[in-house]
């Protein structure tokens, strides 16, 4: 689901960009701006949601690796 919440942010501020360059009215930009800060709290919760779930699968499967250097 991260891609998708990525995809999301960076298509409202694809949007926002093109607006302000067009010269749209404030409120086109405001709903811009509040797709990618509603955004931004979606993605870290997948973030740690994934987080949590590759630690438990490696706690309940000890054959499972984590191949992530972070």
């Amino acid at each position: 689901m991260v891609p998708f919440a990525l995809a999301g942010i960076a298509i409202f501020i694809l949007a926002g960009a093109i607006l302000l360059i067009a010269g749209a009215r404030d409120s086109w930009l405001w709903t811009c701006l509040a797709g990618v800060i509603c955004g931004i709290p979606g993605l870290l919760t997948m973030l740690r949601h994934d987080a949590n779930r590759r630690r438990r699968r490696a706690l309940s499967h000890p054959e499972f690796t984590i191949n992530d250097p972070a």
